[in-house]
């Protein structure tokens, strides 16, 4: 299977995260800004209005060129006809989910080397990592990882990794540096006064991420 080539912005739309504006137009204003990857991540939605959400977010995502990832509902990611599911490390098995959703992509979250290792001899299609920096926007139950254990965990596979966890507009240079393939920004996106330029800025900022083959 060909590595999987994740835009170096990783969008997030999370409705917890986004102080009461409409999830479809913060969806909309999203791709606007040009985010061509973007994971739905719902946690208080009851599963019929969680799937109306991801139903309108794989119509939009389509028709800008956006590959859409379900977080950790394999069937809301398969009735939506999402392109993937990210699983966390509590969520379903790797096994089982790639069992479900066949050739789609799956993301795995992971804490340290050992997950990562374990996850790419699975046969994830990436991995996230972090909390890379503090992060008010999810309880992970681990201490920040910090930039020396990213570049330990580039070294230590070849999977695409995707950062998260505190990263914003003024740090994601420093996390595409230490070998991050993709940075994931949730609150410090979605609670800009303008989206679409926020989104803008930190893609223009691709230009200082190291450009190797980290594999």
């Amino acid at each position: 299977m060909p590595t999987l080539d994740i835009p170096s912005l990783y969008a997030i739309l999370d409705p917890e995260q986004m102080a009461g504006a409409n999830a479809g137009k913060v969806l909309h204003e999203l791709l606007e800004g040009g985010a061509k990857f973007l994971q739905l991540r719902v946690k208080t939605f009851a599963a019929s209005d969680f799937f109306e959400l991801a139903r309108r977010a794989r119509t939009e995502t389509r028709s800008y060129g956006c590959k859409l990832i379900v977080n950790d509902r394999v069937d809301i990611a398969l009735a939506c006809g999402a392109d993937g599911v990210h699983l966390g490390q509590d969520d379903l098995p790797l096994a089982v989910g790639r069992k479900l959703v066949g050739d789609k992509i799956i993301g795995i979250s992971t804490h340290d080397l050992d997950q990562a290792r374990e996850a790419e001899k699975n046969g994830a299609d990436y991995i996230g990592f972090g909390p890379m920096f503090g992060t008010s926007t999810k309880n992970t139950g681990y201490a920040a990882r910090g930039i020396e254990m990213l570049r330990q965990l580039r070294a230590g596979v070849k999977l695409p990794i995707v950062a998260i966890g505190g990263i914003t507009e003024n740090n994601v240079s420093e996390v595409w540096q230490a070998g991050a393939n993709s940075a994931a920004i949730i609150s410090d996106v979605l609670r800009a006064e303008d989206i679409p330029a926020k989104v803008r800025r930190i893609l223009r900022q691709e230009p200082a991420r190291q450009r190797l083959d980290f594999g």
